[in-house]
């Protein structure tokens, strides 16, 4: 399972870059309201969208 999350991870590397470098900055560093709130809704679409890209407990 690990191994399959990392290589859908490698096989998007913009989505990736772009995922890591919001949930850093939303874990660290405390935006306006409003904006971390798109932050947040951006966040949310890209973990939407790994999670049915990956599909990790498909046979």
């Amino acid at each position: 399972m690990f191994k399959k999350i990392i290589s859908g991870l490698i096989d998007h590397p913009v989505l990736t870059s772009i995922f890591v470098t919001d949930f850093f900055i939303l874990l660290f560093h405390r935006p306006p309201f409003l904006f971390s709130l798109a932050m947040l809704g951006a966040l949310m679409a890209m973990c939407m969208y790994f999670g049915q890209k990956l599909a990790l407990f498909k046979d």
